[in-house]
């Protein structure tokens, strides 16, 4: 109770930016109520209009077979230009009406969204600030505020698409080839249960680099590590906001100073750890965790919903045009894709993480996840994986009755979230066992191919900015998870009547969204028959897909480390939950293993059931306590689990004991006696699970009671972030020579299976050698007795 107390106690900060967030609602009901004001450029309407429903370049280019999507090497004889200096009138005076609906239609999206910013410049115009004493005003109306008619006003002209604005601008480069090469590549979506080409290319590279990474760690000759023995070692982080973006990068970097970051093959993340994987492959990042720390101070003590730092970067060229290209291409490309809150919260997060602190030098590179190639095409940098869900509801549910018999077995009918994972290479869902080239998300597929635009081209790759806002979108989860996190204060308060209520509507509650996810178009659209037949058959109808942060599934990114031909030997996870001891998310994963029929994963591994929610502890106290006798109470206690710590190894077994996968089949390594079984040739992946935990070494910081580290908070100063980076530090001391003890076991078990298989195949090969060489001296008479006259 004194936890969810604390959450409603609104403090100096907090009050400032709950003032902000209520002008901010007042706003957003002032223009949503007179939406339906147009913006025009200026006082002629159809000036206007004849700029929108005009193509920025006509012409059709030859496109891309696809064979070289990096180069961008144009393999036709048809030269592409780029000088646009104006959009050509290509209307021909026999228009057709049919025509000119269609073109209106492709502008619907876009004038509901810059008639909602018409809407609030003129509601706040209105507003007379002067008849308010400026005493009254600096007291109740913040600075801000009054600066918000002219920003409203420079961002409605930005935005208006007359010729030479912003947002002009971006929509003519968004159809240069030379800008955006991929936007004349033609791309299929791949059908297949295996890695791409590219990512098997970077495997081969990246072990290259890890096996001289490996031998500086373990104190190796790095002529002695062959690269065959390397664990493949995959690096995870957790979802949970800012905290878990701060204590990421700082346990990142403990691992990078003891050179186990150089070894690993993975990194994945969720939520905030996704942000901090964004960082690292950028300009700002620079591929350095301390960098990314300092960057941090830098900027993330501003609240990203900060109006105006918001607003000054929107009006701020060149880097308005960068925070703002994605937008106006989703808008003006996919006119019926929807624009909600995700987008504008991803608008924000790009604001405030991926611009440097001068606000200038923001690079347009960083805004592509395909980019990110240029660091792991040479193995130098792990891969990253980026990961969001989609929930799928059936609409099979409640007429199960009436279905056939064989239906009723092979159909699901209970809600699921699929996943879905970014690298720099592809776009990829298991369940589908389809993806698509990362430069080719976000434009419009039918039946596994490009749907090329009237003008011949393809949109740009959806940004990053747009990106952070689906990767970290928990507020858009359903009612289900917004009741667990009140149930604590309707207990508290005696509302148990209300609380049994809501509870007993759980399996509606999870099929609801309160605010709806980020959309990007199905690439999975009109591929009946070339996929699953596991596939739900909403997939093959929907025109979007729902994307949302994987936290909503599993907090810990383990499924995309799991995936086939990934071949894992090595997890290592960093978990910066909110609770980690109550989402006990290990043992969720053991489900997923279960469908998938991964053999090696250590079944059973996670928290103690006894530590699994502060709830559940609490009724277990109050059933000892109403116990008989003060011996039983006792004896519940002497049960009890010992708690994991700051590093717990688990490892997992190859052999087939467990028909059904349902018993533990895990092994507890915590001393030197236990890595016998990772020398082991039946020996499964090694589980190394490092929770960010409260440490006596660094006295006064608590992950679990300190309220700067709850998810939803959205500022850091300097001081916060150095307790984080000191705990995560601490907390990765105490555990890192477990983790390379268990690295060097994992190293040797490789070696040892190698170098039998070696003697194995010299012995065959030798047998063979002799063999052959019995059979010659048969068939030349020559086998060692009689004579030339023998005949034999």
């Amino acid at each position: 109770m004194s936890r969810t107390v604390r959450w409603l106690q609104l403090h100096g900060r907090q009050r400032h930016y709950a003032l902000g967030l209520v002008f901010a609602a007042s706003a957003t009901g002032l223009y949503s109520y007179r939406r339906y004001h147009p913006i025009c450029a200026d006082s002629e309407r159809t000036t206007t209009e004849e700029w929108r429903n005009h193509p920025a370049i006509p012409k059709a280019v030859n496109r891309r077979d696809g064979s070289d999507p990096w180069t961008g090497q144009n393999n036709s004889n048809t030269k592409v230009s780029s000088a646009h200096a104006l959009p050509i009138n290509t209307e021909s005076p026999g228009v057709s009406g049919g025509q000119e609906k269609d073109s209106e239609d492709q502008t619907v999206a876009w004038k509901l969204a810059t008639d909602r910013v018409a809407s609030a410049c003129s509601s706040f115009v209105d507003i007379d600030l002067s008849s308010i004493r400026e005493t009254i005003t600096g007291l109740i109306i913040p600075k801000w505020v009054r600066l918000l008619p002219d920003w409203l006003n420079k961002l409605q002209n930005e935005l208006s698409m007359a010729p030479w604005s912003l947002s002009w601008e971006i929509w003519e480069e968004a159809h240069d080839p030379e800008i955006n090469p991929e936007i004349v590549w033609d791309a299929k979506v791949r059908v297949s249960t295996e890695l791409c080409a590219d990512e098997r290319v970077f495997l081969h590279n990246r072990r290259l680099q890890t096996a001289k990474a490996l031998a500086r760690y373990l104190d190796l000759a790095e002529k002695e590590v062959d690269p065959a023995d390397v664990p493949v070692i995959g690096m995870c982080g957790s979802g949970g906001g800012l905290r878990a973006l701060v204590a990421g990068a700082s346990s990142y970097l403990s691992a990078a100073e003891d050179g186990l970051f150089d070894c690993i093959t993975y990194t994945a993340g969720v939520s905030g750890s996704c942000w901090l994987q964004a960082l690292y492959f950028s300009s700002i990042g620079a591929q350095n965790h301390a960098t990314i720390i300092q960057h941090l101070k830098d900027r993330i003590n501003i609240h990203i919903a900060s109006p105006p730092a918001l607003f000054h970067l929107l009006s701020q060229s060149p880097t308005n045009k960068y925070l703002l290209s994605g937008f106006v291409e989703k808008l003006r490309g996919v006119p019926d894709a929807e624009f909600g809150l995700v987008d504008i919260y991803g608008l924000a997060l790009g604001a405030r993480l991926l611009v440097p602190k001068q606000e200038l030098r923001i690079s347009n590179y960083d805004l592509k996840i395909s980019n990110q190639r240029v660091y792991t095409d040479d193995g130098s940098q792990p891969l990253p994986i980026y990961t969001a869900v989609r929930h799928e509801i059936p609409d099979s549910t409640g007429r199960v009755e009436g279905m056939a018999k064989d239906a009723r077995f092979t159909t699901k009918h209970f809600d699921w979230f699929q996943w879905y994972e970014w690298t720099p290479y592809e776009l990829f869902c298991e369940e589908l066992n389809a993806g698509i080239p990362t430069w080719a998300i976000g434009r419009k597929w039918d039946g596994g191919s490009t749907v090329w635009r009237e003008n011949g081209f393809a949109l740009p790759e959806l940004r990053v900015p747009l990106m952070l806002g689906i990767w970290g979108s928990a507020f858009c989860a359903t009612l289900s998870h917004y009741y667990k996190e009140i149930q604590p204060l309707l207990k508290a308060s005696g509302l148990g009547g209300l609380e049994s209520l809501i509870s007993g509507k759980s399996d509606d509650l999870v099929k609801v969204h309160p605010i709806d996810p980020a959309v990007i178009p199905n690439f999975a659209l009109g591929m009946r028959g070339l996929l699953p037949e596991s596939c739900p058959e909403s997939i093959h109808d929907t025109t979007h897909l729902q994307l949302m942060d994987a936290g909503m599934a599993n907090n810990l990114p383990l499924y995309p480390l799991l995936r086939p031909g990934r071949d894992m030997d090595v997890i290592l996870a960093f978990d910066a939950s909110a609770d980690v001891k109550g989402d006990n998310w290990i043992k969720v994963t053991d489900g997923y293993v279960r469908r998938r029929g991964i053999r090696g994963w250590p079944m059973g591994a996670g928290w103690p059931p006894s530590t699994s929610t502060a709830e559940s502890t609490a009724d277990q106290l109050e059933e000892a306590q109403d116990a008989a006798t003060e011996t039983h109470f006792d004896q519940r206690l002497e049960q009890t689990p010992q708690e994991l710590g700051y590093c717990t190894v688990w490892a997992g077994t190859k052999e087939e004991r467990y028909e059904y996968m349902d018993e533990p089949s895990h092994h507890l390594i915590s001393t030197e006696q236990d890595d016998l079984h990772l020398a082991s040739p039946n020996a499964g992946i090694a589980l190394i699970y490092l929770p960010f935990l409260a440490n006596d070494k660094v006295p006064g910081v608590d992950p679990l009671k300190d309220e700067f580290m709850s998810t939803w908070n959205m500022v850091y100063t300097p001081e916060e972030i150095d307790k984080v980076a000191r705990l995560a530090q601490a907390n990765y001391n105490e555990g890192k020579e477990q983790v390379k003890r268990t690295i060097r076991a994992v190293y040797e078990r490789k070696k040892s299976m190698r170098l039998e298989q070696e003697r194995d195949a010299r012995e065959y090969a030798w047998r063979c050698r002799v063999r052959s060489g019995n059979t010659a001296m048969r068939r030349n008479g020559d086998v060692g007795h009689g004579d030339q006259f023998s005949g034999m």
